[in-house]
């Protein structure tokens, strides 16, 4: 239950019954979607099989199918879906603005565009985007550059505006969609071909290999996260807030964006830059929780729960053809961004 306390208000002392009833929902629907994606597919698995292909009692074919294809890719899904949704929420947060999201406003097309640039020089398939490789740390210096610009772009007087943070943001996205289409024309087409099934967000092929990679980086950016979840918490309100109860408001903030920026650049470097789930995780996040502020713990598993149920979705629901999970979390997520665009308008807050 002590992670909850980070739930709950500005300071982050009571336990809401409401805070935990949509954690204890939120796992538990997570878990079992993990079950039923392991279990659906071309060729159907018992849960029971499944459960026993896990603890290593199951038969052959079971066991190898479990392990060799679904269960890497579920377990992908749920660790890729909690860093975009905690992501999300650190950028909505330390912005106050709904529409800061990672796949909005340039950050994972500047890891998209840092990972292209080591699929293609290095040579390396977009399948092992997830390993302990160029892929990675190519995402993650594409996406600190990228906020480090849009952070100094848009610093005026002493602060940063969530307003106008979104529009640099969005200037600097379509400047890094644009670089990376150049790249991909100037590339050899099966490298080209291999970067632009990566740039659609799947997680098709995903391996083991992946699983420790995101969650080893997960396990050491989630804590970092939690450990600055007063200054977080404040930050939500106003500077002055923040400044009269002793925050350092300047370092916090660099510092939340530091590790919200690792955040996307390891979701981007395992599964591509899959769009909108860290834009609607953290706001679903809210609601459940019926919280004033974005709740850290709560957005995490929102994330992990909407991706892993994507991924699910975009298997079964053409079999067999399957789609990129990016193509799906798009398709959804494209109203509900014009619904928060409406809503901003009608607030307004639309600018």
């Amino acid at each position: 239950m002590s992670l909850l306390k980070f739930e709950s208000g500005p300071v982050g002392l009571a336990v809401r019954p409401r805070v935990a009833v949509a954690v204890l929902a939120l796992a538990v629907t997570g878990c079992a979607a993990l079950v039923v994606s392991v279990s659906l597919g071309t060729y159907a698995i018992p849960v029971g099989d499944v459960l026993g292909a896990v603890l290593g009692t199951g038969d052959g074919a079971a066991g190898l199918i479990i392990h060799q294809l679904r269960l890497p890719r579920a377990l992908t899904a749920l660790l890729v879906g909690a860093a975009f949704g905690l992501a999300g929420a650190v950028y909505q947060a330390v912005t106050r603005n709904s529409l800061a999201s990672p796949d909005l406003i340039g950050i994972a097309a500047g890891s998209g565009a840092g990972a292209v640039t080591a699929i293609l020089i290095g040579g390396v398939t977009a399948a092992g985007a997830g390993t302990f490789g160029a892929v990675p740390f190519g995402a993650l210096a594409g996406a600190l550059l990228t906020s480090a610009a849009i952070y100094l772009l848009a610093y005026r007087d002493g602060t940063i505006t969530g307003y106008r943070f979104v529009l640099v943001g969005l200037a600097a996205n379509g400047a890094l969609m644009a670089l990376t289409r150049w790249m991909l024309a100037r590339a050899d087409i099966d490298q080209a071909s291999r970067a632009m099934v990566w740039l659609t967000g799947s997680l098709n092929g995903r391996g083991y290999e992946h699983v420790q990679w995101s969650g080893l980086a997960l396990a050491v950016l989630m804590p970092l996260t939690l450990a600055l979840a007063r200054p977080y918490q404040l930050l939500q309100y106003d500077d002055d807030t923040a400044r009269s109860l002793g925050i350092p408001l300047r370092h916090s903030r660099i510092a939340l964006l530091v590790l919200a920026t690792c955040l996307t650049a390891l979701a981007t470097s395992a599964a591509g830059p899959i769009a909108f789930v860290a834009l609607g995780a953290p706001q679903i996040a809210r609601r459940l929780t019926g919280t004033a502020g974005i709740p850290l713990v709560t957005s995490a598993l929102t994330g992990a729960v909407l991706l892993i149920l994507a991924d699910l979705a975009a298997r079964v629901v053409l079999a067999p053809t399957e789609l990129p999970v990016g193509v799906l979390t798009g398709a959804v997520g494209a109203p509900y961004l014009l619904l928060l665009l409406a809503r901003a308008n009608r607030a307004g807050k639309g600018g």
